[in-house]
């Protein structure tokens, strides 16, 4: 049961990194709905314009912590695996240009003149 568990929670994961966007739209607007629901059922005489303003700003708080979490996960993710940090590539001028010559010898179309 547990590595069905696992496997459901790694595909999550897996999912939540590839849209990471979509993500946080259905949070800030989860967070709406729900803050505008909660604010209704606990003062029903509040004015509608009211709760919305609430709501909003409780969905940009919870957003912006979302989306620092986002950060700090993408930053201790890219990290902690075998990618290349910035310091070991090559930024040298010539590296990005193109060869002047194929690899069978010819001349390439962009270095003739």
């Amino acid at each position: 049961m547990e590595s069905k568990m696992e496997r459901m929670s790694s595909s999550v994961q897996s999912w939540v990194e590839e849209h990471k966007l979509a993500t946080i739209g259905g949070v800030w607007a989860t967070a709406v709905g729900a803050s505008v629901a909660y604010s209704r059922r606990r003062a029903p005489q509040r004015a509608t314009s009211l709760r919305l303003i609430h709501a909003r700003m409780h969905a940009q708080a919870l957003t912006l912590a979302v989306l620092g979490g986002a950060a700090l996960m993408h930053y201790y993710g890219n990290n902690s695996s075998g990618k290349k940090r910035g310091d070991d590539l090559d930024y040298d001028f010539y590296s990005q240009l193109p060869a002047a010559t194929d690899a069978d010898g010819k001349e390439n179309e962009r270095w003739s003149w």
